[in-house]
């Protein structure tokens, strides 16, 4: 049986132009710094971010982590967004590598309101834990790869940056956050101290990702990427297929948004299911299955059975994320199967 994997935009294939671009890669020691397309890649990444420099990581996780463990110091506090990833899916890393707590704020499609960043900023009390970094994610994808107004961005990094508070930009899937909007990715990145940004997700390379600030900033992140056990070694042949991606993957994003659509209005439709059209504005679906009085776990279970793989999603719900390995003629093929489950 051929399945449908709508589970994540991770779980894509490398080209047979990808492979061929990896396997040509000119490769060195990138712990030594002598990796020629580890280099090209950190090059073009810090260009296209508008930032000093940038630093390969193996993954998004690691690249987030770098940013908070660099700007923070044990026993300081960082204000999150309730549903981000940095706060729920990276397995309290904020805690255990930089010995800093959350400061979760509740947000409208994962957008932090003004006022409630505002009440989150601790006073400068010696019993209180120092207020030292804003985290930002955009695309949202908890809240269904919503997208960041830039007007909110604006917002919430000028209170930080007039309280002397560092920002720091979860921008897995900022390509995708461009592709919607036609703003850049520099655009986007110059409201924060640091970025990371995702290869694996949307642009369809096997693995990596990149975090970018100033010089100064990057080599901290270095040094802790050694610590962490982050440093690779030929990693040229996977910035190969980052540089790849970026060139070749990035323009074709739009697709996957109208995949998304196209998926969201058909499942829209089914009693047993409750879709918020406006949280789909890029590739993530989310579902809630409340509804149909049944839980996530059967549904799931049932729609494997019958070759289409979902993920949980938030309580009660499910995800759908498409992506470059998943047709339009398979999207439809998936919502006739899922309103085959759930009527």
């Amino acid at each position: 049986m051929d399945m449908i994997d709508l589970r994540s935009d991770t779980v894509t294939r490398p080209s047979a132009a990808m492979r061929e671009a990896m396997s040509r890669a000119e490769v060195g020691d990138d712990v030594f710094g002598e990796d020629p397309t580890v280099n090209l890649l950190q090059e073009q990444v810090a260009a296209l971010l508008g930032k000093e420099a940038a630093l390969f990581v193996p993954s998004g996780t690691m690249g987030n982590q770098l940013c908070i463990k660099t700007h923070t110091q044990p026993g300081d506090e960082v204000i999150v967004e309730a549903g981000c990833h940095v706060f729920n899916y990276e397995t309290a890393g904020i805690s255990f590598l930089s010995g800093v707590q959350a400061h979760p704020v509740q947000g409208v499609h994962g957008v932090m309101p003004l006022e409630a960043v505002r009440r989150a900023i601790r006073p400068r009390l010696y019993y209180m834990p120092r207020t030292a970094l804003l985290c930002v994610e955009n695309t949202h994808n908890r809240a269904g790869g919503t997208v960041q107004p830039i007007a909110d961005i604006e917002a919430v990094t000028g209170l930080a940056r007039g309280e002397g508070i560092r920002t720091h930009l979860d921008g897995a899937r900022l390509w995708n956050a461009c592709a919607a909007t036609g703003i850049t990715p520099a655009e986007y990145a110059r409201h924060f101290d640091s970025v990371s940004v995702c290869f694996s997700k949307g642009l369809g390379a096997p693995v990596g990702s990149a975090l970018a600030g100033t010089r100064e900033f990057v080599e901290t992140a270095r040094h802790f990427r050694k610590l962490f056990g982050g440093g690779m070694r030929q990693a040229g042949v996977l910035a190969a297929a980052a540089l790849h991606a970026l060139e070749h993957n990035r323009e074709r994003l739009p697709e996957d948004h109208e995949k998304a659509r196209v998926l969201a209005s058909g499942l829209a439709e089914v009693r047993g299911f409750r879709i918020d059209p406006a949280t789909v504005q890029t590739n993530i679906v989310i579902i809630d299955v409340t509804p149909s009085g049944r839980q996530p776990a059967a549904i799931l279970a049932e729609l494997r059975a019958r070759g289409v793989l979902l993920s949980a999603g938030n309580y009660m719900g499910l995800r759908a994320v498409t992506h470059l390995d998943v047709g339009m003629d398979q999207v439809r093929r998936a919502v006739a199967l899922i309103r085959e489950v759930v009527p």
